[in-house]
């Protein structure tokens, strides 16, 4: 019999232990490979894309002899080279070109690509291609797509109750429209892969990307083959942000196509500047409102329509504004409420997804009518806010889409953040401060978020896992999740040494790969470890099991005297080290290797009836921001932010909060210092770090307070009651949106006639502060009026004569 033995009460790497991402010391150390980092075989061909100086246009005549007799150059590859579809649409709506072949669609669109023995040698010579087309007029933005009618699909609609009788009867009513902007990716690493030939005509592709299906899938369609013929590897990515999702696609088809056509090893890998200008962005919004609501602030009904900027193809745009409906809400009941949402075709690269999936444009637009509706009766928009809260009283937890909140937590949350962060003292002292100094100015704001967690396409909704446990007693892991810098690997394998009572680093985790865990979804959605997790733990479980029941009849014991303790296992009297105890499973032939498949329970939704469950449950929280605004130079600056974010039971407190403060942050960049400008010609004119600007480490709040909610908990049966955090944190930096620099300008009593409602740009950043305070100084406005109204940028209440159309002479908003 064995020996009993006494090992530590605790395991290494345990469910809730903060731990430090499984790559962070190769991180600082460069010795975390990434795709380009792979030494490529001899014979590598580099690949580059060639286009036109066209915007939209068909395809007359195309000459490329220059650039087949370029130095260095193999191949050139075109539309007619493709032996099966040219399509690479996620929904397979052949709206999606590798290259395009009868006409151009977005400046910079590929044509044609040139495979050559060098990258440097493939890009020069690609700028050699002559390309005849036609020159259309080009459609560009959300207002041009309006009036020529070029809707992309069809307009969806959700409605609850009489909201026109609601908005009639109503004894206050508000209006205006809200244009929110897009935003690039800019991940460190840009789209990349490679693409090696095998055997038969098959294809092995290191990629970077978020969904290793979708590009296993395309590239077999590309090629004309099965499936079974291509597969595809992950060990990480340098940041994805949702832009490697479906936009990876491409650039691995061509690559595949290459290796195929040559025999040869091909490397994708996009330039920073044609990343930018072949690649998705967030969408961008027009969103049109009008609310009534009561003398206390209490909303009675609100109406909206929602325009957004998709692109050429549809790519994910369908379900990227349906979320921005579903956001619109945010924490907030609508007794009656009519969204609409109208998704328009644009000669500009096909945007795609974005972390937040519609989510932060959706919210944005329902936070500027709660902004709009504490103008009009005088209060503070915090009173408003929590005046309009869901409520399980007088039935007030009914979405818009008819799907019941049943864990609203945010009047414990915000209550809670309300006293830690002494909002109404800071409020006090800023309304005395900017009484004394009317130039610099202060604001300060809270704002709440209820983001809805799964995928709307029910059919995403699940995962594999693959577990070996080999003799010795280690552990090989393997998911559908891919890494991107979000810490989903490292959670995965605390939740499988948690099952299996295991230090972490007996478990090796491994790259994700299609010739291991088939039919992946995508890591997406902030439902990587909630899918891939309990997918994890299953297969771990069922390998537990079948331990156990080895156990059983060796020793002779009932199940429930068979116990996994750290790092052992007890066996009625007997105690046995977990390898111990695989090794006498292995010699009595049990079997252990285990898959593990998870779907999430509960949901659905029909889009024609605008009605039902999307999300399996809701994940919380709530920010406080202040922020300070020179109403000469339009300089601005967010100096203190305090967070409560809900993440349920965290999986691992360091890695979530890494994820809170990130997703702030590129939300802070996204409303402020982040431009997307295309020129009238459809020219995307801010392609490279020098004219498009993200947020620097000089731009971090000086006082950066983030909290995880104690006695946060998920109703629903998720991994280990968490709750998803990629996304919900980026919400929370709506309230850093101009129209939010806000309450600084409120600390002063507003003008008589001022106006609840007005039109307004969701992008903030000093040069347009410094435009509109010079048109209205322009306008002739006096010195006194412009530093008590610039600063409400910051406070959305400019006079009614500064703003009357968008068209007017302050009309920069």
């Amino acid at each position: 019999m064995p020996e009993r033995i006494q090992n530590s009460d605790q395991i290494r790497g345990s469910v809730g232990e903060a731990r430090h991402h499984d790559s962070a010391l190769k991180h600082v150390t460069g010795q975390a490979r990434y795709v380009d980092d792979i030494a490529v075989p001899n014979g590598t061909l580099h690949l580059a894309v060639g286009g036109c100086d066209t915007t939209a246009g068909d395809i007359i005549a195309m000459n490329l002899d220059a650039v087949r007799n370029a130095p260095g150059v193999v191949a050139v590859l075109t539309a007619d080279d493709i032996a099966g579809t040219n399509d690479v649409s996620p929904l397979h709506l052949g709206d999606d070109p590798i290259l395009a072949d009868r006409q151009v669609r977005f400046h910079g669109e590929a044509v044609f690509a040139v495979l050559a023995q060098s990258y440097r040698t493939a890009r020069a010579a690609a700028r050699l291609g002559h390309i005849e087309t036609t020159q259309e007029t080009p459609v560009v933005t959300v207002d041009e797509a309006t009036a020529v009618g070029a809707e992309l699909s069809e307009r969806q609609e959700m409605t609850r109750g009489d909201w026109h009788t609601a908005l009639a009867a109503a004894p206050q009513r508000a209006g205006g429209t809200l244009r929110i902007g897009g935003q690039d990716h800019f991940y460190l690493e840009g789209q990349v892969s490679l693409a090696l030939p095998m055997e038969d005509g098959d294809v092995h592709i290191h990629c970077s990307t978020q969904h290793p299906t979708e590009v296993q899938i395309a590239v077999a369609r590309v090629l004309g083959r099965a499936a079974n013929a291509v597969t595809v590897e992950v060990r990480r990515m340098g940041g994805a942000f949702g832009g490697k999702e479906t936009q990876a696609a491409q650039w691995a088809a061509l690559a595949a196509l290459g290796a195929v056509q040559t025999g040869r090893p091909v490397k994708c890998r996009l330039d920073r500047d044609d990343d930018m200008i072949l690649t998705g962005k967030r969408h961008d919004f027009r969103a049109d409102w009008q609310v009534g609501f009561d003398n206390d602030g209490r909303i009675l009904g609100v109406d909206v329509n929602f325009a957004a900027r998709c692109g050429c193809s549809r790519d994910l745009s369908d379900s990227v504004n349906d979320r921005a409906m579903f956001h619109f809400d945010n924490a907030y009941f609508f007794e009656t409420v009519h969204i609409s949402s109208t998704r328009l075709r644009t000669n500009t690269v096909s945007n795609t997804a974005f972390r937040g999936f519609g989510g932060p444009q959706g919210t944005l637009a329902g936070e500027r009518v709660i902004e709009a509706v504490a103008r009009a009766c005088g209060r503070d928009p915090l009173n408003v806010r929590k005046l309009n809260f869901y409520s399980e009283d007088n039935n007030r937890d009914l979405t818009p889409f008819h799907m019941k909140v049943e864990d609203f937590c945010l009047h414990e949350l915000v209550g809670e953040l309300e006293a830690s962060s002494h909002y109404w003292a800071r409020r006090e002292a800023i309304t005395a401060h900017n009484a004394a100094n009317p130039v610099v100015i202060r604001g300060l704001a809270l704002t709440p978020v209820k983001y809805g967690i799964s995928f709307t396409s029910a059919a995403l909704n699940q995962a594999g896992a693959l577990i070996h446990v080999y003799k010795d007693g280690s552990v090989h892991l393997n998911h559908g999740g891919t890494e991107m810098g979000q810490g989903l690997l490292m959670k995965v394998a605390q939740i499988v040494a948690e099952e299996l009572q295991i230090d972490i680093d007996r478990i090796q985790i491994t790259s994700t790969h299609t010739g291991k865990v088939p039919n992946t979804s995508p890591t997406a959605a902030s439902a990587g470890s909630d899918l891939n997790g309990m997918a994890a733990r299953n297969a771990a479980n069922t390998i537990k099991r079948r331990l156990i029941a080895f156990a059983q009849d060796a020793y002779g014991v009932s199940d429930d005297a068979v116990t996994f303790l750290p790092g052992r296992v007890r066996i009625g009297e007997h105690t046995l080290t977990f390898d111990e105890l695989v090794m006498q499973a292995h010699l009595a032939r049990v079997q252990l290797s285990a898959t593990g498949f998870y779907r999430t329970p509960k949901i659905h939704y029909d889009r024609q009836a605008g009605s039902g469950r999307p999300f399996y449950y809701f994940a919380y929280g709530a920010a406080v921001a202040e922020v300070v605004i020179d109403t000469l130079t339009g300089e601005n600056r967010v100096v203190a932010v305090d967070i409560l974010h809900d993440v349920g039971r965290s999986l691992n407190p360091a890695i979530d909060l890494g994820q809170i403060e990130g997703g702030f942050v590129q939300g802070m960049g996204w409303l402020t210092t982040e431009e997307l400008w295309w020129d009238e010609t459809g020219r995307l004119k801010t392609h490279a770090p020098s004219t498009y600007k993200i947020p620097t480490s000089r731009d971090r709040p000086e006082h950066f307070n983030v909290q995880i909610w104690a006695t946060g908990y998920n109703r629903e049966g998720t991994i280990h009651r968490s709750k998803a955090v990629g996304e919900p944190p980026l919400v929370l930096a709506t309230l850093r949106a101009p129209g939010d620099l806000r309450w600084p300008g409120q600390s002063r009593r507003l003008p008589t006639g001022t106006p609840a409602g007005r039109s307004g740009n969701a992008r903030g950043g000093s040069e347009r502060d410094r435009q509109l305070a010079r048109r209205c100084l322009i306008d002739g406005s006096t010195r006194t009026q412009v530093l008590s109204h610039v600063g409400p940028l910051i406070g959305s209440t400019l006079p009614n004569s500064w703003l009357a159309t968008e068209n007017g002479p302050c009309s920069l908003w």
